[in-house]
């Protein structure tokens, strides 16, 4: 199994999808598990959930510094 796969699977599909984002936000491990379609022990999906959450704070982070640099252009 690959976590960096399944990662970038669920950051694709979270930031696609309002409703699965604010559902991931509320119970990770259980779109974790909807969205790659397999029941894994809890280790693994926290691993995977932790994962897509740093995922998602670059990328808000990098949009922001984007927004920024657009401002002094």
């Amino acid at each position: 199994m690959d976590i960096k796969e399944h990662v970038s699977k669920i950051v694709e599909e979270v930031s696609k999808n309002p409703n699965i984002k604010e559902q991931f936000e509320k119970e990770p491990v259980k779109v974790v598990e909807k969205i790659i379609g397999i029941d894994l022990p809890d280790d693994i999906v926290m691993k995977i959930g932790d994962g897509v959450k740093a995922k998602l704070t670059v990328d808000s982070v990098s949009k922001a510094a984007d927004t920024l640099k657009g401002m002094f252009k």
